[in-house]
């Protein structure tokens, strides 16, 4: 979060005063253009001032200059991230330099006259996350420009976009030159993009743009004393909607995201996040220009970082900047949906999802987004498919645009054909029969042909994940992971909140076994409790059992809170990327501690412990002979042991389709393992993507495999492949399949489940 900071704020609100006045003169485009560079090289002491603008080819243009060889004008052009100009536009960042030609980017363009000046400072101009144009300043001695100039400059950007944007500098007539944002797009015409599926569900429908531009009326402050009134006002009204929110019912059912809100309102009451913005009006700028500039810098300071928790707390900041403009122009009703709105944004806020009719809201689209992200958790738990990182969408729909949203591939059709809209309707209404034919198997048992009981259990993670239990006639949970508790909260949740977190869901499934993965924290799951330092590949880092058992307060901390949830009820504890027998013993004995405590204070116990591991490391699969014997259950997880297998990384775009988890290799090493578990007589599981694809299912069994998890809306396509495999068969069919050198025996799979008509 930022942090409290003087700021002189003379320059700024000196240059404003002075465009103003200079906007309020009765100008050409081109005379406005170069008073206000003059006025900005004066109020700076810069030799030089230019704007550079993007043109109708998506070059930066020279607009205007005070300085530069006044004949460069509008001839000279770069490409955006060529040269410095070009690198600031592609990096959308300040470039602040005392000896600019030494600059690796440098790049001469002798008719500018430019090569007299050596230091440089150059800004953005941008709106909306999309760049306008870079402004620049110059001198000739090797002055390294003073935060309070970067600030001034940056302030002076952000009203020429919007001025920019709002034809106030450029008008229509003179607007042939400028880009209109879209890089030439034809409204017109059928688009599809692909991205990534963070929720499941397809869905057609209607544009709705989330993205929130406030049109204000002016961007130039005339009384700061009255903005700053207008902004303390807007941030109090903020906080007590927020509240409002919390407090209602309708939060309650979605569980987590009150943990998720809560989150959301200790950003609220930020104040270091309140001092900037009144800072900003302080140098001379509305209170909606000032909510607007701080929002860019901190995009521009923490969009670009790494650390998923530092991207998702940019995300809270502009669903609480986007809440707070509403509130400042009197607009705090969001806009009513049409029926199947489909909505795009750059990325949203979990309130903002939660604010939306979900009678009517069909999908959600976003340029950025994560699979952890807490508007996916939201989505999810709603089921509401999400398709995120949908590169330049927002900038390519118009509201009101047919939409189709595929959340099982990732792929997004704008403005589709009849012919692909009448496809995905089919798609839709065979979804929904199936739907209810896997409704009707829900009471039906999960036994093959020859008459093998299958244990088909889900994954969940939150709450409301608990009543599909039910509905879908599942087991029990096989996987239930823990850290979702742990990732939507801004502080370590205490004891008491975990306790009764616990209880809850042991209440909710009566007698359905769950079995309770402890904390998978670290590589993408970055939590702003726990130290961590950047990792060169942190999947295979300072993760999950490691982190826990480095941190053995917090693994203590959450088994305390298992034991006294599960009070005179079986409990089942699993740890992950357990890479030896000896860190399942390590952990194993912390157990056993709290168990000791909890007996010395006379604490109620579970009436039944089991703990087990779960197999993701291809290394403990050879140490099964000595594992086993220690443990009560193993589970397989597919997802981390077939990436590390073949040492691919599976969130890696270029590598989704290198490897088959089909293969030879991985099907002889899941059949050595169900072996090993047999012989020992332990009971053995396989949670993760293999097992809710009813193909990947069926390999499954035929290598020994009794008990898998999956996702809720996995249980019926698996159960009823299960209800038509006869399992012998199959049983022989993969001892021959397996000893292939075949890439993948995919399609002798598929030849088998024609043959012997078992739905795939």
């Amino acid at each position: 979060m930022p942090v409290s900071r003087m700021v002189d704020t003379t320059g700024p609100r000196v240059m404003l005063a002075q465009l103003r006045r200079v906007m309020a003169q009765r100008l050409s485009t081109q005379d406005r253009l170069d008073q206000i560079v003059d006025l900005i090289a004066r109020n700076m002491a810069a030799e030089v001032c230019s704007a550079y603008l993007i043109n109708s080819k998506t070059e930066l243009e020279l607009f205007a200059t005070k300085g530069l060889n006044p004949d460069a004008v509008h001839k000279t052009r770069l490409q955006v991230g060529e040269g410095l100009v070009g690198t600031v536009a592609a990096n959308e960042q300040v470039l602040n330099l005392s000896d600019a030609p030494t600059h690796p980017n440098f790049a001469y363009r002798p008719e500018t006259g430019e090569d007299l000046y050596t230091s440089f400072l150059g800004v953005p101009i941008q709106r909306g996350g999309r760049v306008l144009g870079v402004l620049v300043v110059q001198n000739q001695t090797h002055r390294h420009y003073a935060e309070d100039d970067e600030e001034a400059l940056h302030t002076v950007a952000m009203v020429l976009a919007e001025m920019i944007v709002s034809r106030e500098i450029i008008g229509r007539d003179d607007n042939a030159g400028i880009s209109n944002g879209n890089g030439g797009f034809d409204p017109g015409v059928p688009v599809h993009c692909e991205g990534v599926a963070f929720a499941d569900g397809l869905a057609i429908g209607t544009v709705v743009l989330h993205q929130l531009r406030i049109k204000a009326a002016q961007w130039i402050a005339e009384d700061i004393d009255a903005e700053i009134v207008r902004l303390d006002t807007g941030i109090e009204e903020l906080k007590d909607s927020i509240d409002r929110i919390l407090q209602s019912m309708d939060v309650d059912l979605v569980g987590e995201s009150k943990d998720v809100l809560e989150t959301y309102r200790m950003f609220a009451h930020d104040e270091g996040w309140l001092d900037r913005m009144r800072d900003a009006i302080a140098s001379g700028l509305t209170a909606e220009a000032a909510v607007e500039k701080v929002q860019m810098d901190m995009r521009q300071r923490l969009g670009r970082v790494p650390d998923p928790y530092l991207r998702e707390r940019l995300n809270d900041l502009d669903d609480l900047a986007n809440r707070l403009l509403r509130h400042l122009i009197g607009d705090v009703e969001m806009t009513s949906l049409p029926d199947n709105a489909i909505v795009i944004a750059r990325d949203m806020g979990p309130a903002e999802l939660l604010d939306y009719d979900r009678s009517k809201l069909a999908g959600v689209v976003l340029e950025e987004g994560s699979a952890t992200s807490h508007a996916t958790i939201v989505a999810n738990a709603l089921e509401i498919p999400l398709v995120g990182r949908v590169k330049g969408v927002v900038d390519q729909v118009e509201p009101g645009d047919r939409f189709v949203v595929d959340g099982e591939s990732g792929i997004v059709h704008i403005r589709p054909s009849a012919d692909v809209e009448k496809a995905y309707s089919n798609r839709i209404s065979l979804r929904a029969e199936q739907q209810a034919q896997f409704s009707a198997l829900k009471d039906e048992p999960a036994i093959t042909l020859d008459g093998k009981n299958i244990t088909l259990n889900i994954n969940a993670g939150l709450l409301i994940d608990l009543p599909h239990l039910e509905e879908t006639g599942a087991s029990g949970i096989g996987l239930f992971r823990t850290e979702l508790q742990f990732m939507v909260r801004s502080t370590l949740p205490r004891l008491k909140e975990q306790t009764d977190f616990y209880r809850r869901v042991l209440d909710s499934v009566e007698d359905h076994p769950v079995v309770f993965r402890t904390v998978d924290l670290g590589s993408d799951k970055v939590l702003p409790y726990l130290d961590s330092e950047p990792e060169e590949n942190p999947a295979l880092g300072w993760r999950s059992l490691r982190l826990a058992l480095d941190r053995p307060g917090l693994l203590r901390y959450q088994i305390r809170a298992l034991l006294a949830a599960a009070s005179g009820r079986e409990l089942r504890i699993m740890f992950p990327l357990v890479a030896e027998v000896a860190e399942y013993e390590e952990a194993r004995a912390l157990v056993n501690v709290e168990v000791e405590r909890m007996e010395r204070r006379g604490g109620k116990k579970p009436s039944n412990i089991l703990v087990g591991t779960m197999l993701e490391v291809p290394s403990l699969a050879w140490q099964l002979d000595a594992l086993l014997p220690r443990v009560d259950f193993v589970s397989v997880g597919s997802n981390d042991l077939v990436q590390f297998f073949f040492a691919c990384d599976r969130s890696n775009p270029r590598l989704t389709d290198r490897y088959d988890a089909l293969s030879p290799a991985i099907l002889a090493l899941l059949r050595h393992v169900a072996e090993r578990a047999e012989h020992h007589n332990v009971p053995l599981s396989l949670c993760g993507e293999m097992a809710g694809k009813p193909i990947e299912a069926m390999a499954l069994l035929g290598l020994g495999y009794r008990a898998i998890s999956m996702s809720p809306a996995s249980v019926g396509p698996v159960k009823r492949m299960v209800r038509h495999l006869p399992l012998e068969p199959l049983k022989e069919c993969m001892k021959s399949l397996t000893g292939s050198g075949d890439h993948s025996v995919r399609r002798a799979l598929e030849q088998f489940a024609m043959e012997h008509n078992v739905p795939i």
